[in-house]
């Protein structure tokens, strides 16, 4: 059920979600939100939690199939052992999707999902949310105009759940992945990664032509922690994904002071404070969808960013666990 553009002033565009645990909730409701959006219904493996979610938003809780017969698009949030095949499902009905990362289990998956979607007229987004926080955004319009020569991101945090230990490569260092990769627009050309306390602390440090990207995630450590840091031959570039807020420091130079005969050092240094438009990153990400789908363009996050992505934790958390091409510690990638 491709949507007509022709019709695209004449009705709300039909949104649905599959899968509405805490991420697909928060889809629910921001559909629920936006305007020429009509939030046609939802639907969950478990029927009950769909109802709740159903009446919260004000719409129907149905299964899969009569929830794609009331769509224009959907967002697909049900666990990655599944995406391949409920996405599959949503296309063959003609449904636009925007799935949540990854993509799939696998690249191969993912690249027949990417061709399904070309064939069929569709679009297919990834929904690599931080692409959306408006402070990236703001340097994603700097980073142009800048040398940059290394890049820095930390993703820190103590347990959500102590008794559930999720992988913290792919559940946390792919927003990073994704990130710098958009900024740098391009792949690297060798990673390296380790990890400690059974995976739940790792780094990963990817080389590109002229640039290296140092990358950190955990669960182990007793403060949250959401930062980039872009160094530029001209400037040092700091976002905190938390605050929405990025700071540039230009003109740093070191001076040696006089005071009563006393030598002083002091370090001074311009700071910008360049305007960011804050707002939720998921509301900007299903605006973005959606315009997409209107217009019949390519989205902000393709289905080829999605397998990149996830083509680059996998290798990363094959280093981290050991199981790289000859148990090595670096891979080039080809």
């Amino acid at each position: 059920m491709s949507m007509d553009t022709s019709q695209e002033s004449t009705r709300a565009v039909r949104a649905g979600v599959i899968g509405v645990g805490a991420m697909g909730k928060n889809h629910a409701r921001v559909y629920s939100e936006l305007r020429d959006v009509a939030l046609a219904g939802v639907c969950d493996h478990d029927r009950e939690v769909a109802r709740t979610v159903a009446a919260e938003y004000g719409t129907v809780a149905t299964d899969l199939q009569s929830l794609l017969e009331r769509c224009d698009v959907v967002t697909v949030a049900v666990p990655t052992p599944v995406h391949y095949e409920t996405v599959s499902q949503c296309l063959d009905a003609g449904v636009h999707v925007l799935v949540e990362k990854p993509i799939a289990e696998t690249t191969d998956q993912g690249r027949r999902l990417a061709e399904q979607a070309r064939e069929a007229g569709l679009v297919l987004q990834v929904g690599h949310i931080e692409r959306f926080n408006p402070a990236v955004q703001t340097v994603a319009e700097l980073i142009d105009d800048l040398e940059v020569i290394g890049l820095e991101a930390e993703r820190l945090g103590p347990p959500v759940d102590r008794t559930a230990r999720g992988n913290v490569v792919f559940d946390l260092m792919v927003h990073d992945v994704d990130v710098v990769g958009s900024l740098l627009d391009e792949q690297p050309e060798s990673v390296s990664a380790m990890g400690t306390d059974d995976g739940q602390y790792a780094t990963a440090t990817m080389a590109y032509d002229d640039v290296v990207a140092s990358l950190t995630a955990s669960r182990v450590t007793q403060k949250k922690v959401r930062k980039l840091t872009v160094t530029a031959t001209e400037c040092l570039v700091e976002v905190d994904y938390l605050q929405q807020s990025v700071l540039i420091h230009r003109n740093s130079y070191p001076e040696y002071l006089t005071d009563d005969g006393q030598r002083r050092y002091r370090h001074e240094s311009v700071v910008e404070r360049p305007r960011v438009d804050n707002g939720e990153p998921l509301r900007h990400e299903l605006e973005s969808f959606l315009e997409a789908v209107r217009t019949d363009s390519e989205p902000a996050v393709t289905a080829e960013d999605g397998i990149e992505a996830l083509e680059l934790v996998q290798t990363i958390d094959a280093l981290v666990d050991g199981n790289a091409p000859e148990r090595e510690r670096e891979v080039e990638i080809r």
